[in-house]
């Protein structure tokens, strides 16, 4: 099985230090849509892992995650694209659950449902944490530019072997060769 596993914000979705509120703060990244669709052409399962703190944190409810969900998923089969799965962390940043990354939790609730190793499997990210997530399951970490990309790649603690491309549109190139 070819797997991929992609941050939400700052990967396929402009960031915002407010966070993603609304279905209306959702703008896709240019071709990042377009480079999922691409994967899924080229035989790729690409699950998104996102940290959404805002719910925690009481900004807004698991409504309207699940709305903003539904805008990118309806936006990417627009692209030709899909998602074979959505994971994502609700807890705020002060949690001790083992879900919100950098902790492995989960990477591995993704390992568990699609019943895989994560070894070699790119995890795709613009910050530290979600690179750390990636390694602590083995995983190949992709680090983009796109988002918070810039100010993490000078980051001393980068794990090493991070492989850094421009956006995702470059990570689905690589991957087609």
């Amino acid at each position: 099985m070819k797997l991929i596993i992609l941050d939400r914000d700052g990967v396929i979705n402009y960031d915002s230090e407010q966070f993603i509120k609304s279905p209306d703060e959702w703008r896709p990244i240019p071709g990042a849509l377009e480079a999922i669709a691409r994967l899924n052409r080229w035989g790729w399962q690409v699950v998104v892992a996102t940290n959404q703190s805002g719910v925690g944190r009481g900004l807004f409810d698991m409504d309207t995650l699940n709305t903003i969900h539904d805008k990118m998923v309806k936006s990417l089969a627009q692209a030709g694209g899909r998602l074979d799965a959505i994971f994502y962390c609700p807890h705020a940043a002060d949690s001790t659950c083992d879900c919100r990354k950098p902790k492995p939790g989960l990477l591995l609730q993704i390992s568990e449902r699609f019943n895989t190793g994560l070894e070699g499997v790119p995890v795709v990210g613009d910050s530290l944490r979600d690179l750390q997530a990636g390694v602590a399951v083995r995983g190949a970490p992709f680090l983009v530019l796109t988002g918070k990309g810039q100010k993490t790649a000078e980051d001393p603690a980068l794990p090493e072997g991070t492989r850094i491309f421009a956006d995702l549109a470059a990570v689905a190139l690589e991957l087609a060769a």
